[in-house]
């Protein structure tokens, strides 16, 4: 069974690309058969790297995301992927608000994958300068959770 799986931030240059590369990471792993991508609400970094900082950041752990490039979330991602993670409740709107109806459940946040229920969010590292560590701790909680509950699925 192949899964798509999409993670959603508003530039696509901090959080998403660190989410896609850490779980890109652990399925590759886990050989399992899923692909991920990442995306922006906002479009405003469209074509561009991941911010300099998310590279260094995920480097520290082994993850390359340097080839990665920003892209704005489209009407078409929501039929193509199985799941669609948003990284804060703003951007969660965002995703809803344009969503047609019949995909609003397979967006959820990120967050509650690993703590159902609990709607926290994925601070945005983008105006500081220590946040990205937390962030990928975060991340790499939720997307552990996501690995284990993707084994169950398939099994």
């Amino acid at each position: 069974m192949s899964m798509k799986i999409l993670m959603v931030c508003l530039g696509n240059i901090c959080r998403s690309p660190v989410a896609e590369g850490i779980l890109r990471e652990k399925i590759n792993q886990h050989q399992l058969d899923v692909t991920v991508d990442s995306a922006g609400t906002s479009g405003w970094h469209d074509g561009e790297p991941p911010d300099p900082r998310s590279i260094k950041s995920a480097a520290s752990h082994g993850i390359d995301i340097s080839q990665q490039v920003s892209r704005k979330l489209s009407v078409e991602d929501f039929e193509a992927f199985d799941l669609i993670f948003a990284m804060d409740r703003n951007n969660l709107e965002n995703i809803k608000a344009v969503c047609p109806p019949q995909y609003l459940d397979k967006v959820d946040l990120i967050l509650n994958v690993d703590q159902p229920g609990s709607n926290r969010e994925v601070p945005d590292p983008y105006y500081t300068s220590d946040g990205f560590e937390e962030v990928h701790l975060l991340l790499d909680s939720a997307c552990d959770a996501l690995v284990k509950r993707i084994k169950v699925s398939i099994q």
